[in-house]
């Protein structure tokens, strides 16, 4: 058993959205926090606008693939954000759980997926800062 917190990132695809959040945290947390994601209809590839937005920030998310959210996933999680998987998501009593309410970035250009892609970046920098405290 860990002792650093594990996050799971839901949205509908796993392919933009929670993408980029994981990337985010990743990149932000390092090792402090173990980063999950996941979708409940996953798509067959990661948004290209949002790999590219990624990019632009240094951040490298072309390996990543969208993956089916599993049952186990989230019941072995500490805080769960959802970003619009509606009731796809399992609740579970103890969990820590958000809602981000996002633009979805699907079918969007790089241009357009770009603010997202900040805003994801304010509201990770928060979760992290609120899980983790620095000495």
């Amino acid at each position: 058993m860990s002792d650093k917190p594990s996050v799971l990132f839901v949205c509908v695809h796993n392919a933009g959205r929670s993408q980029m959040a994981a990337g985010w945290l990743r990149h932000l947390a390092g090792d402090a926090v173990e980063v999950r994601s996941a979708g409940s209809e996953p798509a067959e590839q990661i948004n290209r606008s949002a790999v590219e937005a990624m990019r632009e920030v240094g951040i490298d998310i072309t390996g990543q693939t969208p993956k089916k959210l599993a049952y186990e996933t989230a019941e072995d999680s500490d805080v769960i954000i959802t970003m619009g998987c509606g009731d796809a998501c399992p609740v579970f009593p103890g969990k820590r759980y958000e809602d981000w309410k996002l633009d979805d970035p699907a079918g969007k250009d790089v241009e357009a997926v770009r603010p997202i892609r900040d805003e994801i970046r304010t509201r990770v920098e928060a979760l992290l800062a609120d899980l983790v405290q620095k000495p």
